[in-house]
């Protein structure tokens, strides 16, 4: 059985880490390096690093700080913000990174995820998915999420765009649950319970981690193969280190944390 992952995301804007609720209200965290180069000293089996407005600004998430951050990692990276075309996702992961995320873009563009997958492999190429459940249990999906100015509402529903991705060329699918967004309630079980079941591409649960209980549930009730999560390790909530303890002790597969 392959190990499930904890990854933490670095949301950055006008060069910091900063954390919103609901995909709002973003207050700053801290340095992007000094993030970067913690959580990968910490145990994470993953960092992604996601420039929250470059979408709503019209560009691309800066090499410059990905080759900045791709140094201070021992970790796989993945990189969001703006990857529009194949040109902007080459010049990333030669840059550092190990995968590119796509999310705005490739509502836009479909072809987009094919593209990039045939010249650099399936396994590189991440789609996000903003979600949010509409008052009737609906769930859709929405763009430009990184600024409120800019968020709506897309035409597509949730569980439909899912299934496409597969074989639009997607290698993995990490699914951003709006409605618990920075609630620290626990994750989207329903929802992510509802995606997996449609979809064989390792999903990634992202939105709504507030304690250690919520990532046993997590693992224990649903078939994800990693979970993001940025509140919680930022305000140190939860230690990565403690946290895979807590899950190897309930025979969840996890990589320890070599001490």
């Amino acid at each position: 059985m392959l190990a499930k992952r904890i990854i933490p995301c670095l949301d950055v804007r006008d060069g910091v880490v900063v954390k919103g609720i609901g995909f709002k209200q973003h207050r700053v965290i801290g340095d992007i390096l000094t993030l970067a180069e913690y959580y990968s000293a910490a145990g994470a089996d993953e960092l992604v690093f996601y420039d929250i407005t470059a979408s709503a600004e019209n560009r691309t998430v800066s090499t410059q700080w990905v080759e900045k951050v791709a140094a201070k990692l021992s970790i796989p990276f993945c990189v969001a913000g703006g990857i529009r075309d194949v040109k902007s996702a080459q010049n990333i992961l030669r840059s550092g990174a190990d995968k590119v995320s796509i999310n705005t873009p490739a509502l836009h563009n479909p072809d987009l995820i094919g593209k990039i997958a045939d010249l650099f492999g399936r396994q590189c190429v991440v789609v996000g998915v903003d979600s949010m459940r509409d008052d009737h249990g609906q769930y859709w999906v929405w763009q430009a999420t990184g600024s409120e100015k800019t968020a709506s509402q897309t035409r597509r529903k949730t569980l439909q765009w899912i299934s496409e991705l597969e074989s639009l060329g997607a290698g993995e699918i990490v699914l951003n649950c709006m409605n618990s967004d920075g609630q620290k309630t626990g994750y989207d079980i329903a929802q992510l319970t509802a995606a997996r079941a449609i979809s064989r591409l390792p999903l990634i649960a992202s939105g709504g981690a507030g304690s250690y209980e919520d990532f046993i549930q997590l693992f224990s009730q649903v078939n994800v193969d990693g979970a993001l999560a940025a509140s919680v390790f930022h305000q140190k909530t939860c230690q990565i280190a403690q946290l895979k303890e807590m899950l190897i002790a309930k025979n969840i597969a996890i990589r320890p944390v070599d001490h």
